[in-house]
Protein backbone atom coordinates (compact mmCIF):
# COMPACT_ATOMS: atom_id res chain seq x y z
CA UNK A 1 0.00 0.00 0.00
CA UNK A 2 1.33 3.43 -0.52
CA UNK A 3 1.15 6.59 1.37
CA UNK A 4 1.20 9.93 -0.14
CA UNK A 5 2.96 12.82 1.40
CA UNK A 6 2.70 16.09 0.65
CA UNK A 7 5.83 17.43 -1.16
CA UNK A 8 7.83 20.22 -0.26
CA UNK A 9 7.39 21.96 -2.95
CA UNK A 10 3.46 22.33 -2.98
CA UNK A 11 2.54 25.90 -1.75
CA UNK A 12 -0.17 27.01 0.67
CA UNK A 13 -2.67 29.17 -0.91
CA UNK A 14 -5.60 31.08 0.08
CA UNK A 15 -9.01 31.20 -1.16
CA UNK A 16 -10.54 34.80 -0.52
CA UNK A 17 -14.04 35.30 0.09
CA UNK A 18 -15.70 38.15 0.09
CA UNK A 19 -18.44 37.18 2.79
CA UNK A 20 -21.94 39.52 3.72
CA UNK A 21 -22.15 40.81 -0.18
CA UNK A 22 -24.78 38.71 -1.87
CA UNK A 23 -25.47 39.54 -5.28
CA UNK A 24 -29.23 40.33 -5.53
CA UNK A 25 -31.10 39.58 -9.09
CA UNK A 26 -32.69 42.35 -10.54
CA UNK A 27 -36.48 41.52 -11.25
CA UNK A 28 -36.02 41.71 -15.31
CA UNK A 29 -33.29 38.49 -14.33
CA UNK A 30 -35.85 36.68 -12.13
CA UNK A 31 -38.40 36.88 -14.75
CA UNK A 32 -35.60 35.26 -17.45
CA UNK A 33 -35.01 32.46 -15.02
CA UNK A 34 -38.03 31.74 -14.21
CA UNK A 35 -39.18 32.08 -17.94
CA UNK A 36 -36.32 29.83 -19.09
CA UNK A 37 -37.83 27.32 -16.76
CA UNK A 38 -40.98 27.08 -18.84
CA UNK A 39 -39.27 26.24 -21.91
CA UNK A 40 -39.57 22.46 -23.36
CA UNK A 41 -37.08 20.46 -21.91
CA UNK A 42 -35.59 22.59 -19.02
CA UNK A 43 -36.03 21.60 -15.57
CA UNK A 44 -35.79 23.90 -12.64
CA UNK A 45 -32.66 22.22 -10.65
CA UNK A 46 -31.06 22.30 -14.66
CA UNK A 47 -31.84 25.98 -15.01
CA UNK A 48 -30.95 27.49 -10.88
CA UNK A 49 -27.64 25.38 -11.62
CA UNK A 50 -27.06 27.21 -14.91
CA UNK A 51 -27.78 30.61 -13.25
CA UNK A 52 -25.80 29.67 -10.31
CA UNK A 53 -28.83 30.28 -8.06
CA UNK A 54 -30.23 27.96 -5.45
CA UNK A 55 -33.43 25.14 -7.12
CA UNK A 56 -35.34 26.90 -3.74
CA UNK A 57 -35.22 30.33 -4.44
CA UNK A 58 -36.11 29.50 -8.40
CA UNK A 59 -39.30 27.50 -7.38
CA UNK A 60 -39.87 30.62 -5.11
CA UNK A 61 -39.80 32.84 -7.47
CA UNK A 62 -41.92 30.54 -10.31
CA UNK A 63 -44.92 30.54 -7.59
CA UNK A 64 -43.98 34.28 -7.29
CA UNK A 65 -44.65 34.13 -10.82
CA UNK A 66 -47.71 32.34 -11.36
CA UNK A 67 -49.25 34.27 -8.72
CA UNK A 68 -48.14 37.57 -10.82
CA UNK A 69 -45.51 38.77 -7.65
CA UNK A 70 -42.82 39.58 -9.88
CA UNK A 71 -45.28 41.49 -12.34
CA UNK A 72 -46.32 43.46 -9.07
CA UNK A 73 -42.56 43.97 -8.02
CA UNK A 74 -41.46 45.24 -11.55
CA UNK A 75 -44.54 47.64 -11.70
CA UNK A 76 -43.83 48.92 -8.33
CA UNK A 77 -47.20 47.88 -6.68
CA UNK A 78 -47.34 46.43 -3.40
CA UNK A 79 -47.50 42.94 -3.11
CA UNK A 80 -50.19 41.23 -1.21
CA UNK A 81 -51.43 38.09 -0.17
CA UNK A 82 -54.04 36.12 -2.19
CA UNK A 83 -56.02 35.63 0.92
CA UNK A 84 -56.53 39.52 1.58
CA UNK A 85 -56.98 40.07 -1.95
CA UNK A 86 -59.60 37.59 -2.01
CA UNK A 87 -61.17 39.34 0.92
CA UNK A 88 -61.12 42.87 -0.68
CA UNK A 89 -62.79 41.89 -3.90
CA UNK A 90 -65.74 40.14 -1.68
CA UNK A 91 -65.96 43.27 -0.14
CA UNK A 92 -65.89 45.23 -3.23
CA UNK A 93 -68.69 42.75 -4.70
CA UNK A 94 -70.42 43.61 -1.67
CA UNK A 95 -69.98 47.28 -1.41
CA UNK A 96 -71.22 47.53 -5.55
CA UNK A 97 -74.49 45.59 -4.81
CA UNK A 98 -75.11 48.30 -1.83
CA UNK A 99 -74.38 50.63 -4.57
CA UNK A 100 -76.70 49.00 -7.01
CA UNK A 101 -79.77 49.21 -4.62
CA UNK A 102 -79.30 52.59 -3.84
CA UNK A 103 -79.42 53.28 -7.19
CA UNK A 104 -82.13 51.56 -7.93
CA UNK A 105 -84.03 53.09 -4.59
CA UNK A 106 -83.26 56.59 -6.28
CA UNK A 107 -84.60 56.11 -9.35
CA UNK A 108 -88.03 54.72 -8.38
CA UNK A 109 -87.93 58.18 -5.90
CA UNK A 110 -87.43 60.24 -8.59
CA UNK A 111 -89.49 58.55 -11.12
CA UNK A 112 -92.50 58.90 -7.77
CA UNK A 113 -91.71 62.35 -7.68
CA UNK A 114 -91.88 63.10 -11.59
CA UNK A 115 -95.35 61.10 -11.52
CA UNK A 116 -96.76 62.79 -8.42
CA UNK A 117 -96.22 66.25 -10.28
CA UNK A 118 -97.36 65.30 -13.61
CA UNK A 119 -100.67 64.35 -12.14
CA UNK A 120 -100.55 67.15 -9.93
CA UNK A 121 -101.12 64.77 -6.85
CA UNK A 122 -98.18 67.35 -5.12
CA UNK A 123 -98.51 70.52 -5.55
CA UNK A 124 -94.79 71.25 -5.48
CA UNK A 125 -92.25 68.81 -5.58
CA UNK A 126 -90.26 68.61 -2.60
CA UNK A 127 -87.35 71.00 -1.47
CA UNK A 128 -84.09 69.27 -0.84
CA UNK A 129 -81.66 71.92 0.36
CA UNK A 130 -78.20 71.19 0.52
CA UNK A 131 -76.30 72.97 3.76
CA UNK A 132 -73.70 75.03 2.94
CA UNK A 133 -70.98 76.48 5.43
CA UNK A 134 -72.85 78.81 6.72
CA UNK A 135 -75.17 76.53 8.07
CA UNK A 136 -72.99 75.00 10.12
CA UNK A 137 -71.74 78.01 11.82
Amino acid sequence: MTKFAPTSNLESFEILIEQGHRRRPSVEEKLAIVQDTFAPGETVSGVAWRYSVNAKQVFAWRRQYEEGGLTAVKAGEAVVRASELAAAIEEIRGLQRILGKMTMENQILREAVERGCAENLMVRPPLLRMRTIEDRL
